[in-house]
């Protein structure tokens, strides 16, 4: 039986960054339309977190129950470790994968936003699907379209949509930032993870790609999700506040591209969940700033 700490090491909490982000985004979009609604907001939190802490759970009881984790560089797995039954690590994940359906059906009552029902239910399936199943799509490359949709377009629209009713330019440029960063963490994840992944057959997008070019790709992706703000500069000057993060996000890429110890690259997964919190702490600060100081 797992200790505590170790479901808590599990579920991977340093990286609910990644999570809260893009209700964070999406609240400060709404709020540029004078409508955030805390109470949207708190829903739309509960359902990433608990989506996000699901996928972990699942992950870890599928890669396990496979082998994929047994020779893996990084923190605690439960599954593989031993330090949890893989029935109590699926169980987790689907209590979680519950809690966040419970969560979403009360967002979309208060909302009134009915088609974001089958949303949800889409994007519980996906968190499943990425390495449950007997064809994961996370094994064959596709993880990244799932994370870059589900936890950057899905979460900062969905959340925008559920307080204003409509969308804006920043709720799409948000969105996709945030999508990238959420990117950049897991193909820094699976860059550390190439050598082990590619004996067991797991072919992420890092492993298609190669070492040398997944590395390019994570810098490419933190470069783009940085030049996409500029958009919204003209209309809020205030949004330059955001570049305050750049200097963790040039820190984080030098290390991704010339560290060879792959134990090295830990550190840059919650550096890119810190870049995309506080890239999307200080858009809402700009949006607030804006709107009562000008």
């Amino acid at each position: 039986m797992a200790t505590p700490a170790q479901w808590v090491e599990g579920a991977r909490l340093r990286t609910l960054p990644m999570a809260a982000a893009p209700v964070i985004a999406g609240t400060a979009a709404a709020q540029a339309m004078h409508a955030a609604r805390p109470g949207h907001a708190v829903l739309a939190l509960l359902v990433a977190l608990l989506l996000q802490v699901g996928v972990n759970y699942a992950n870890d009881y599928s890669d396990g129950v496979r082998g994929t984790d047994d020779e893996r560089v990084g923190p605690l797995r439960l599954t593989a470790s031993g330090a949890a039954a893989p029935r109590e690590v699926k169980t987790a994940a689907f209590v979680c994968f519950g809690l966040a359906a419970l969560a979403g059906v009360a967002l979309v009552l208060v909302s009134q936003q009915w088609w974001l029902a089958v949303v949800g239910i889409l994007a519980i399936a996906a968190a499943w699907g990425y390495t449950g199943g007997k064809k994961p799509y996370g094994y064959m490359g596709l993880g990244d379209v799932f994370v870059f949709v589900f936890f950057g377009l899905v979460a900062t629209l969905g959340t925008t949509i559920t307080q204003a009713g409509r969308l804006n330019a920043g709720a799409w440029i948000m969105a996709v930032t945030t999508g990238l960063f959420a990117c950049a963490l897991l193909m820094a994840n699976n860059v550390r993870d190439i050598p082990g992944d590619r004996t067991v057959g797991k072919k992420t997008l890092a492993v298609r790609l190669g070492d040398p070019r997944a590395r390019l790709t994570f810098a490419a992706e933190l470069f783009v999700a940085f030049v996409l703000p500029l958009l919204l500069v003209p209309h809020n000057p205030w949004v330059l506040l955001i570049y305050a993060m750049s200097p963790l996000a040039v820190g984080a890429a030098m290390t991704v591209l010339q560290t060879t110890e792959r134990r090295g690259l830990i550190p840059v997964l919650k550096q890119c969940g810190f870049i995309n919190l506080g890239v999307a702490v200080l858009y809402a600060v700009a949006v607030w700033v804006y709107q009562f100081v000008g």
